[in-house]
């Protein structure tokens, strides 16, 4: 065999490495491409309460935004707005939510007894899974003609309330605690008197729509009532929607309203959305998930951002809360909400 030059050799091996390089370069694309392939496109559903449609179709961009960045996956956010109990019952009956962002608590244990949360939602998230807060307000008319300024003023005959029922309406539980822990604060823990309280609020009651937006769109389009007892943010958010018609009045005394979060953990490990779904109610607590809540006039939990907001919300108001006033959500709701309750005897009489 004719011997090769060493210039041969050499010319040769260059060859062999560059072709062994252009392999090995090769899979390497190959493998990043693979890893860098966009996740197919996931759907998710947020069923929720009332008022929260501005907030949640800005915040959904925004976890849009955040998630495509984090996991390279396109989102779609699906939301579902009603009456709180009304809603709760809809997804044990078989509405599928990812997630639930609720008006309470009380809500959302009752997806727990039915199997579809596990036990210790509460905790998963922080501040008792709340993300933010509100609490209830009165919305009169421009310059407030029937002069309501508290509790007291809107049981006399003659003035008209517009409120949701709170057989069906979160929104609608909240407003009658306060309105009870007023009356109980007046009358010096006298609970026949506070009944009789509540008696003639209700009595002023003209209409008990199913949820807070529907009382919203009575009060405000339809142009019935003298006084709105309303979500904080319902009430700025007609101020912005119908600027110089409506007023604002902030009662005596209220209630820390507290809507909670939780992943249905039923349908997210049927669908395989445990993680985004997580993610989701996680990402509420980002700087800028709390600002966005503050501009669409919910408290932030984040106690340095809510202090940003102090000229928007009066942060000096008087909030009773349901634990520590009312014993929690199991102990009000047999005592106000269960069929026969108060609330029932109120409303029958």
């Amino acid at each position: 065999m004719k011997k090769q030059s060493k210039p041969a050799r050499i010319i040769i091996a260059a060859l062999a490495a560059a072709i062994m390089l252009s392999s090995i370069s090769g899979c390497g694309q190959t493998s990043a491409s693979a890893g860098q392939s966009p996740k197919a496109p996931v759907e998710i559903t947020n069923v929720s309460y009332d008022p929260t449609r501005e907030l949640y179709e800005a915040y959904n961009k925004v976890f849009q935004a955040y998630w495509k960045a984090e996991a390279d996956q396109d989102v779609t956010i699906v939301q579902s707005h009603g009456g709180s109990g009304k809603q709760a019952r809809s997804v044990l009956e078989g509405n599928e939510a990812d997630v639930v962002t609720l008006a309470l608590e009380y809500d959302i244990a009752e997806l727990e007894k039915g199997g579809l949360i596990e036990p210790g939602w509460v905790n998963e998230f922080e501040k008792n899974s709340a993300p933010y807060t509100s609490t209830i307000v009165f919305l009169v008319r421009k310059d407030n003609p029937k002069n309501i300024e508290d509790w007291d003023d809107i049981v006399v005959p003659g003035i008209e309330v517009i409120t949701p029922d709170p057989k069906t309406s979160g929104g609608a539980r909240w407003n009658f605690l306060a309105a009870w822990a007023f009356a109980l604060k007046l009358y010096s823990g006298d609970e026949a008197q506070t009944t009789q309280f509540l008696k003639d609020l209700y009595t002023n009651v003209s209409v008990l729509d199913s949820g807070a937006r529907g009382s919203t769109t009575t009060f405000v389009e339809n142009g019935k009532g003298d006084v709105l007892l309303a979500w904080e943010n319902e009430a700025f958010l007609s101020l912005k929607e119908h600027p110089g018609e409506f007023e604002i009045v902030t009662p005596s005394v209220s209630i820390l309203a507290q809507p909670s979060v939780a992943i249905v953990d039923e349908v997210a490990k049927k669908r395989g959305t445990e993680e985004i779904a997580k993610a989701y109610l996680q990402h509420l607590y980002s700087d800028e998930a709390q600002k966005l809540a503050g501009e669409n006039y919910y408290r932030p939990s984040n106690t340095a951002i809510l202090q940003e907001f102090s000229s928007t919300f009066d942060l000096s108001l008087e909030l009773v809360e349901i634990d520590k006033d009312f014993g929690g959500w199991e102990a009000a709701t047999a005592k106000f909400f269960a069929d026969d309750a108060i609330f029932d005897q109120i409303y029958e009489q």
